[in-house]
């Protein structure tokens, strides 16, 4: 399947995981050498190799994979994709580095989690990456794509070991999952909907929220959402995220149970899903944002236990 194709050399390729448009690994063209912002999962490399060809893009022009966080929908392919770049650098948060570096840890965690048949489905090899090829991050540090100059931003909330990259040329940001999720199916008449994602185990509300401020600060005109593509307007979907964060929040705190938790954000989502004019049926947004919801719940228990835990101390 063909790379979708933005403005100012920027393509977003489906990865494929879960379903389509779920996942997108971001490809940045420029001045004959490309970057790779985020690459999915392992399975998701056919994919990413077969975007460059197709841009008549050879393997050893490619300077980076940038990645936003290590989470394996976004950085699981990351140790077999450098494989076949032999110039290719990779700029990690310093909290992330490690885990790739030497992923046994994650690996094993993601085992107890999915169970091993489902995760070598979702997953497949997790490649280590070797320690030489890294590049550890600082806030605000500026990377060079062939001239182009990139910003790195530092974005817990999410996750601590979370990063943005702001795109000089293009006036974008490349969000990983701090800006949220959108995908394509809930635009209404080219407006696209965003929510927050509180997935386990490092979701703080207040660090998210100021994250969140900090891109804003920059007014980009566009961002790339790993889940999912090019998305604009993003002064109004940074206000509808911030006021979204503190409804979980409030619904975390007063519900007794998981049911009860999953059933509120479910009924925050689908009346924000409302207003923004979509009338999918609750079998469609099941559909749609099911495992998001699952996943939004446990974030927000487990942040729920981590603040009971620090209050009792």
């Amino acid at each position: 399947m063909s790379a979708k194709q933005y403005e100012h050399g920027i393509y977003a390729i489906d990865t494929h995981y879960l379903r389509p448009g779920l996942d997108a690994s971001h490809l940045i063209v420029h001045e004959g050498r490309a970057a790779f912002v985020d690459t999915g999962a392992t399975p998701a490399v056919p994919y990413l190799l077969a975007a460059l060809e197709e841009q008549a893009i050879a393997r050893d022009r490619v300077e980076w994979l940038l990645l936003t966080h290590v989470h394996l929908d976004h950085a699981g392919g990351a140790g077999a994709l450098l494989r076949e770049l032999p110039q290719a650098k990779v700029a990690l948060h310093p909290r992330g580095a490690p885990h790739l570096i030497d992923p046994a840890r994650m690996i094993a965690a993601s085992i107890a989690v999915y169970g091993a048949e489902r995760y070598a489905e979702l997953y497949g090899e997790i490649v280590p990456i070797p320690a030489e090829r890294v590049v550890v991050t600082a806030p605000d540090q500026r990377l060079s794509l062939a001239g182009r100059e990139l910003t790195v931003l530092h974005t817990p909330g999410h996750a601590l070991h979370h990063q943005v990259f702001f795109d000089h040329l293009s006036s974008s940001v490349f969000t990983g999952d701090t800006f949220g999720l959108s995908y394509r199916e809930f635009d209404i008449e080219g407006r696209p909907f965003a929510f927050p994602t509180t997935t386990p185990t490092q979701f703080d509300p207040e660090q998210l929220i100021d994250s969140i401020e900090r891109i804003l600060a920059l007014a980009p005109q566009r961002a790339y959402f790993t889940h999912f593509g090019e998305v604009c307007d993003l002064q109004r979907i940074g206000t509808d995220l911030l006021r979204q964060i503190r409804s979980f929040e409030q619904v975390a705190r007063a519900s007794p149970d998981r049911a009860t938790l999953r059933a509120g954000i479910t009924a925050i989502i689908t009346a924000e899903l409302r207003g923004h004019g979509c009338h999918f049926d609750t079998a469609r947004i099941e559909e749609l944002l099911g495992f998001d919801l699952e996943l939004n719940t446990d974030g927000l228990l487990a942040w729920r236990a981590r603040i009971a835990g620090i209050m009792e101390r």
